[in-house]
């Protein structure tokens, strides 16, 4: 049988505050989440276009709105900052909070490369603050379902992981998913979710290849990845721009599998299907919306202990998943400006 998860309340996590940097629309959807299912609080919000600015603090209830990232990191009310900007800005902007004092969760992908990955967890580890990528999948009550079945062998050997995350993108120059100067493509987006997926269940990947197929304009805009851990288990990971894919998830071991529903990477239905007898038994999140406070939790708590970093999504496990991102681009051929 399924185990039950262990996931705290995230309406138990210690309160926060938080200041959002770059309010577009993932900022607004973790303001909501915050603000509905925990007791932390967004108090500042900061653009580099003030009106901005102002329409989101409206929104959400949030007492101070900022024109620049540097307003918002001198405010001292703001205990940690959730960089919420394109690829591109996220090393810079984390950065610069770090060098401010403030603790940093960094939407996902964490950064362009890892050689960015690198410097921002030297900075954080030489400050002295909390760091974090926003992997929110990592957090969610039906992954901790997968983690304990994983650890308890419930499955047997692992053999096999599948997971896809496509969406059909409206092919437009100006859509940051389009833009190779904001580090736009598939990949780092949608494909990240794959790949974290199989690094959390598989481990160090020991080898990586991709075949892929570039958007009109550069960007990687579809990938196909198989990967294989030293025990030869495989993953096999789809990403693209072109079409609305299934976006599930399913691991298969020796003696069961699991199936995750699309979309894998929320709050997600998990079964237990045996290899002789059927389907064992079906795990069905009880929060389906918001969840992105679970994120927050955790970073409320490890804030709160003293912690610098996640057990949930440790910083090594960030920077070897940035490595295998930047090794399947080296495959795609696709570079960034000014890499």
């Amino acid at each position: 049988m399924l185990p039950a998860p262990r996931t705290p309340s995230p309406s138990d996590a210690p309160g926060l505050n938080w200041g959002v940097i770059a309010p577009g629309g993932i900022a607004a959807s973790f303001a909501q989440a915050l603000h509905t299912h925990t007791e932390q609080r967004v108090v500042a919000v900061g653009s580099r276009d003030a009106q901005r600015a102002r329409a989101f603090a409206a929104e959400f209830g949030v007492p101070a709105s900022y024109g620049s990232y540097a307003e918002l990191l001198d405010d001292r009310r703001v205990d940690i900052v959730y960089v919420a900007s394109p690829h591109s800005a996220h090393f810079s902007l984390a950065m610069q909070a770090i060098a401010a004092g403030r603790h940093v969760l960094v939407e996902k992908a964490f950064t362009r490369n890892a050689h960015e990955a690198e410097q921002l967890i030297e900075a954080a580890r030489e400050r002295g603050v909390f760091l974090m990528e926003a992997m929110w999948t990592r957090f969610l009550p039906h992954t901790d379902v997968v983690r304990q079945a994983l650890a308890s062998g419930l499955l047997g050997e692992v053999q096999t992981v599948t997971a896809d995350h496509g969406q059909f993108m409206v092919p437009d120059a100006a859509h940051r998913l389009y833009a190779p100067e904001l580090a736009g493509g598939a990949l780092l987006d949608l494909g990240v979710y794959p790949v974290s997926f199989a690094s959390m269940v598989l481990g160090p990947f020991a080898s990586i290849t991709a075949v892929g197929t570039k958007a009109f304009t550069g960007v990687d805009g579809q990938a196909s990845v198989v990967v294989t851990n030293e025990a030869g288990a495989h993953g096999v990971l789809n990403t693209t721009l072109f079409a609305r894919t299934p976006t599930t998830a399913s691991i298969s071991g020796t003696l069961a599998r699991l199936e995750i529903e699309g979309a894998f990477y929320a709050p997600s239905t998990v079964r237990l299907i045996s290899r002789e007898h059927g389907l064992l038994d079906t795990f069905v999140p009880a929060q389906r919306e918001g969840g992105l406070c679970y994120e927050a939790a955790e970073a409320a708590r490890c804030v709160a202990a003293g912690r610098l970093e996640s057990e949930l999504m440790p910083l090594a496990e960030t920077l070897r998943i940035m490595r295998a991102l930047d090794e399947i681009r080296r495959d795609l051929d696709v570079v960034f400006p000014g890499e």
